[in-house]
């Protein structure tokens, strides 16, 4: 699985159910490092690019695929932001710079596999894994509080679904134990500033 899976080093992901805070830390992170003069590049998944596009419209349940289209969809579109010519991930990283991803491959495990097989979409996501990943942990019930003022409920905003998911998620971070990875649970309850906070003390030390 080593093989499938290497660490690339610099390349750290942000995760956790809808409404966990996961964008705020993005902006929190690149902030940091643009102020240290730091070169980093912040991202998310899915991408602004014509595949994260057509998926963020099933996302917005402004049309209707099969579950399994939905999985393919999200590896193609993992494969461009990866390996990608303009603005790729291992472009990125090769020139020096840390990476942020406000999503990876762990919330196709988590959001796919509720209407796929598990190991299913685990052959369909042969990546690279980040040298650290963030599991900003808040309750499926906090989650939906803090997104009541969106104007747009997603295709996997439901309470159950949610609930669902972080069950999900716990699953697809122990999938990797053993390959190199760095796992970290944050309190995702605490304010913004002292997430930050545990976040930056795992990276910039």
């Amino acid at each position: 699985m080593k093989d499938i899976h290497p660490i690339w080093k610099n390349f750290f992901v942000l995760e956790g159910l809808d409404g966990s805070g996961t964008t705020s830390q993005l902006k929190k992170l690149t902030n940091y490092c643009e102020s240290e003069g730091i070169s980093n590049f912040g991202t998310w998944e899915p991408t602004d690019q014509p595949i994260g596009k057509l998926i963020r419209r099933v996302l917005h349940q402004e049309i209707s695929i099969e579950p399994e289209t939905m999985a393919r969809l999200f590896t193609a579109d993992r494969y461009e932001h990866l390996y990608g010519a303009q603005d790729g991930i291992r472009m990125r990283l090769d020139r020096g710079e840390k990476v942020f991803c406000d999503r990876y491959l762990f919330s196709s495990l988590a959001y796919q596999s509720l209407g796929c097989d598990f190991d299913k979409i685990l052959d369909l996501n042969p990546f690279p894994l980040p040298e650290k990943v963030f599991y900003v942990d808040v309750t499926a019930a906090d989650c939906l509080k803090r997104r009541s003022n969106r104007d747009i409920e997603e295709l996997y905003d439901a309470l159950r679904l949610q609930e669902e998911l972080a069950g999900n998620y716990r699953k697809a971070l122990r999938t990797f134990e053993g390959l190199g990875m760095e796992v970290h649970m944050v309190n995702g309850s605490l304010s913004i500033d002292e997430v930050f906070e545990e976040i930056k003390s795992h990276i910039f030390t």
